[in-house]
């Protein structure tokens, strides 16, 4: 084992620094529990969360119209795959959440008849000031810190170790109870805030024993501005969009095969007629506009090019299996936010911001909740720990690397960013891709390991070893789990079957590390009854 420059004992810690984990760092603190939270970056600047404004979703007490009107309208979206208790649930709680922090003393921005509007959070201050939130509740804030690994005690997850990014040096974290909120991956693709999603937390929560549902729900895709990083969408509400010769398209899977047969596609904010308007689209897409005007661009007048970026597992559906609790299948692990799959509120379809922000602060309370709860029950300290990180940290076997970091990324991106093989999958373009991951996989696996170097550089190496393997476990989930499922449905497309097959609705279950399965499971089977009928 390597030498330690910060070890620490707490109740509960939580690996990640977005909304989700925030949350779960304060519902936890909040029951007395010693908690720590670890992040990557810096706790609340990091995430795609943090990098412009977004929706959220809620719904008002004692309000029935509201309530049916918000709930029902998610449901034709799910395309059967959703559940109507889950969606109240998630979204009571997000109002809950948004309650609390009016309480705390966050200003919210009022409209023009001065009344809170809680629709719509600026991301970057709404990550802050649930920082100062933490730091109120005397929890331990790791900044610059990354996971690479959890750790276990007797059949239990209890906490995890990493490496100091900045300062140099490891740490480790012995807890109670781990909550995972990593966020999901949009495997590098360029977009804002998403350098640190290199699905970190799948590869750990699959190491520790975890399953994945819906994974094939992954196929999300934004669209950006001439060079932009930014994927939103909402300012085309306001526009009117053409593909390159000119004729009229509509956005979704239009502006994607305009692309792909015209080789473009354009938009104009032309919609946005009278300056009234114009002035609420700078302000509520202030990064968008301000980008093209800088680039002597009127997006009001002119029309401009647009693309569409993946964004992988961040906007879409699949991710970690998980109990009422949101605990997983390995005791002493729960996960919260874009890592857990988010299935039972958004079904099959894209959870879009408003609800995405709604599941990371809803999961998050009770991630958080639940962990501090189990770890008074098994307690902490003095427990013998062990490792359990494999693929870049402990190679199978001794047998000389082949093989770099930059090869498995980019294999990896040819595979899960292009139009023609992750918007729109076929079978066979499938399985070629998952025996070419096998393959490298067992390389990752038995070849990959950590820096010798145990200087920053050395450091740096070893957490982007393992942020490959990441991408690749992420990668065979979804490809093992989109070639089970030979429909249309939601996030998922199949070329070779077009259409939806009302058979087919049910939940792909995954799992596996070294070698990736797939199982059917009935809509509406709870973790916990799975677990009696086995």
């Amino acid at each position: 084992m390597k030498s330690l420059d910060l070890d620490l004992a707490v109740d509960v810690l939580v690996v990640g620094g977005g909304p989700a984990g925030l949350w779960a760092a304060i519902s936890a603190a909040q029951t007395g529990a010693r908690v720590a939270i670890v992040e990557k970056g810096y706790v609340g600047t990091s995430g795609p969360f943090s990098s412009a404004n977004t929706g959220i979703y809620y719904i008002k007490p004692d309000d029935p119209v509201h309530r049916d009107g918000t709930v029902e309208a998610r449901l034709p979206l799910a395309f059967g795959l959703a559940d109507k208790l889950w969606i109240e649930r998630t979204f009571d709680q997000s109002y809950a959440n948004l309650d609390a922090m009016a309480r705390w003393g966050y200003k919210w921005p009022r409209n023009e008849n001065d009344q809170e509007y809680r629709g719509r959070l600026r991301g970057p201050d709404v990550l802050i000031f649930l920082r100062r939130r933490l730091q109120k509740l005397g929890v331990r804030i790791l900044d610059h810190c990354p996971a690479l690994e959890l750790l276990s005690s007797r059949g239990l997850v209890a906490g995890a170790a990493g490496i100091q990014r900045q300062k140099g040096g490891h740490w480790r974290v012995e807890a109670g109870a781990t909550v995972l909120a990593t966020g999901g991956t949009a495997f590098l693709s360029p977009i804002a805030g998403g350098r640190g999603n290199t699905g970190d937390g799948y590869l750990m929560a699959a190491e520790a024993g975890a399953r994945f549902s819906g994974m094939e729900f992954s196929s999300q895709y934004a669209p950006t501005a001439l060079g932009g990083v930014l994927s939103r969408g909402a300012h085309l509400d306001y526009g009117s969009l053409f593909d390159n010769d000119g004729q009229p398209i509509m956005r979704g899977r239009q502006t994607v095969e305009a692309i792909i047969r015209t080789g473009g596609a354009w938009a104009i904010l032309d919609k946005a007629r009278d300056a009234e308007t114009r002035d609420m689209v700078r302000k509520t897409h202030a990064h968008i506009i301000l980008h093209l005007e800088r680039l002597g661009i009127d997006p009001f007048t002119q029309r401009f090019p647009i693309d569409f970026r993946s964004e992988g597992t961040i906007r879409a559906a699949g991710g970690v299996l998980f109990d009422h609790d949101l605990s997983t299948d390995t005791p002493g692990l729960f996960v919260a936010g874009d890592l857990a799959t988010r299935e039972r509120v958004t079904g099959a379809g894209p959870p879009g911001g408003g609800p995405a922000a709604s599941w990371a602060f809803a999961s998050g309370s009770w991630a958080g909740r639940s962990a501090a709860v189990f770890a008074r029950q098994v307690g902490t300290g003095g427990r013998k720990l062990e490792p359990l990180g494999q693929a870049g940290l402990r190679p199978g076997t001794s047998r000389q690397q082949v093989l770099s970091n930059a090869d498995i990324l980019a294999s990896v991106q040819s595979e899960m960013l292009p139009f023609d093989r992750n918007y729109w999958r076929n079978g066979p373009a499938l399985a070629s891709s998952l025996s070419r991951f096998a393959d490298e996989w067992n390389e990752v696996r038995n070849s990959f390991a950590a820096s010798q170097d145990t200087g920053l550089n050395g450091l740096r190496q070893t957490l982007r070893t393992r942020e490959a393997a990441a991408m690749l476990v992420t990668a065979r989930f979804i490809n093992a789990s989109a070639l089970q499922r030979p429909e249309t449905r939601g996030l998922h497309r199949r070329s070779d079957f077009p259409d939806l097959d009302p058979a087919q609705t049910h939940h792909l279950i995954s799992g596996g590390l070294d070698n990736p399965w797939v199982e059917r499971q009935p809509v509406g089977m709870a973790l916990r009854e799975e677990r009696a009928a086995s």
